[in-house]
């Protein structure tokens, strides 16, 4: 067989030759160590919470070592493509953080980064293939296909295009020809001289030095529309991007063997791959991929949940990096990009999705955040998704300011908020509009008593006064209704008081606030004010 006519007959209007596309997308001009990162999605219109870590990788690893993240959007699989799902992942990551220095918005000099508008270049190097014996021409129709499939499952053999089951491997030029002249359509198959006996060594920068089954399939290269499939888009974009790392999920570890037969057919330098474990989640005691279906797999979810994108960049680092909380814990209040990420401290094992731990860690980020971020991000937040807390905390910032306010700073900030969508309940009291009583007074106060230190408290209550000033008025209401105005002396003769001040103390939380647990009341009422602190302590008392 002549490789070089064949491929003129079947790509004849391809002119362009490899070394025209290696000049045009030469070796980056970059820093000793820098590495070239892509995180490659397809526009099918759901993103994944789990995407979230290959391309936290990518990111890290670039930007870390003075390198270059693209976006590279995969849309050769026309029928799963969804209309505005590109734009809709680079916002979704953008969000997160995620900045991309190449992609379909931002350019770039190694581009087009949508693999739809690159075919004359994948042709180019398909014919390539074919003119040197790695790539030849399948005319078997879905019928012969499918008859082929049904033998493979009644001998339980591999499924696959290989071996006896090859029918066009071997066609000669003539035979070529006259498919062609019939209107046949073809796909191109790789020729793989690969045995399912063999073992492949491989090392995986995560997983380590691995040995994978040889391949011995000859998977198709280019569909019958003459679009390539991901395998040869992969391999061509990312030597003519010059992807230094390759991180994506290990699902593809089973391809890899194929993807070293076709980087070395094409002359190609092979990248360092990273396969990142599946995200999993507990469903009982037993470990499960966590599923499109599972409540918070899509990204959108913490879109409208409220979720600040800090902490969910905070969480994925945690589960990515088995040193991160040590380094938290040591620089509490240090900008997460001065984290050295690491390769070696990826777990080959895989990770754990826990609800609770990410919330866990969103009071955290959340707690560390000044008053006037929480309310620019609240405020942010509640334009789209709840316009009622909207309208309320932006009608008088300064006010609103304070109440997010309360409890910041210091050693041990309160971390009463994980997400925004809680900042509703949390502020309720402060607002006429929101405020119910939802709990009940202390038990062991009588009614009689209750009157009597709400009513003292609503005619003696001064918003000047200090804290100390403050409380020991409470105190002194508390001793005048017969309480004991201090827990040691309670506690060493409780029969001689009618409770403590402890009890007095949770009757006004109770009216103020309506709740037993809230803020620090002392700057509770400062923020409500005298009017509004005495209006519903007189309106408890009468309750």
């Amino acid at each position: 067989m002549d490789y070089q006519k064949l491929a003129q007959l079947l790509y004849p209007d391809i002119d362009k030759t490899p070394e025209y596309y290696e000049e045009k997308y030469p070796p980056r001009d970059l820093p000793e160590g820098a590495k070239v990162t892509r995180f490659a999605p397809s526009p099918t219109g759901f993103v994944h919470f789990g995407g979230l870590f290959p391309v936290t990788v990518c990111e890290r690893l670039a930007h870390q070592s003075g390198g270059v993240f693209m976006l590279r959007i995969e849309d050769t699989d026309s029928k799963r493509e969804v209309e505005g799902a590109e734009m809709d992942i680079i916002r979704a990551f953008e969000h997160f953080g995620i900045r991309f220095d190449e992609s379909i918005v931002h350019g770039g000099d190694y581009g087009p980064y949508r693999q739809s508008d690159r075919k004359a270049i994948y042709q180019c190097y398909a014919k390539y293939l074919v003119a040197n014996g790695h790539a030849y021409p399948c005319f078997c129709s879905a019928e012969e296909l499918d008859e082929l499939r049904a033998r493979q499952e009644e001998a339980k053999v591999t499924p696959g295009y290989y071996g006896e089951y090859v029918r066009c491997r071997d066609l000669s030029y003539e035979e070529v020809e006259a498919n062609l002249k019939a209107g046949k359509p073809f796909v191109l198959r790789f020729r793989s001289n690969g045995n399912a006996e063999n073992k492949v060594k491989i090392t995986d920068l995560i997983k380590g030095n691995l040995e994978i089954t040889e391949n011995s399939i000859d998977h198709v290269l280019l569909k019958s529309d003459g679009i390539p499939t991901y395998h040869m888009a992969h391999a061509v974009d990312d030597h003519l991007m010059r992807t230094t790392h390759v991180i994506r999920g290990e699902e593809w570890l089973p391809s890899l063997p194929y993807h070293v037969q076709l980087f070395q057919a094409l002359g190609f330098r092979l990248p360092k791959y990273m396969h990142i474990s599946q995200l999993m989640r507990l469903e009982g005691t037993a470990k499960k991929k966590l599923s499109k279906r599972d409540a918070g797999a899509g990204i959108t979810y913490y879109f409208s949940e409220g979720y600040a994108p800090e902490c969910v960049t905070e969480y994925v680092m945690t589960l990515l990096n088995s040193n991160f909380e040590d380094w938290r814990r040591a620089n509490p209040n240090e900008d997460i990009d001065k984290f050295p990420f690491a390769i070696k401290k990826m777990s080959p094992s895989g990770c754990l999705f826990d609800m609770a731990k990410l919330n866990d860690v969103c009071k955290n980020v959340v707690s560390r955040m000044d008053a006037e971020t929480v309310y620019n991000k609240v405020t942010g937040w509640a334009e789209e998704y709840d316009p009622e807390l909207h309208a309320l905390l932006t009608r008088d910032p300064d006010y609103s300011r304070r109440i997010l306010g309360i409890g910041r700073g210091g050693a041990k900030p309160r971390k009463d908020i994980a997400l925004w969508k809680e900042v509703k309940e949390y502020v309720s009291f402060f607002f006429e509009e929101l405020f119910t009583v939802s709990a009940e007074m202390p038990a062991n106060v009588e009614p009689a008593d209750r009157v009597k230190i709400l009513t003292a408290f609503a005619e003696s209550y001064d918003e000047t006064a200090d804290q100390t000033a403050w409380f020991d008025g409470i105190r002194a209401i508390a001793e005048s209704v017969g309480y004991a105005g201090d827990m040691k002396a309670y506690k060493a003769e409780p029969e001689k008081y009618r409770g403590h001040i402890g009890d007095v103390s949770m009757c006004l939380r109770v009216a103020v606030t309506g709740r037993e647990s809230s803020p620090d009341m002392y700057e509770v009422m400062k923020i409500l004010g005298a009017e509004k602190v005495t209006a519903r302590c007189l309106a408890a008392a009468k309750a």
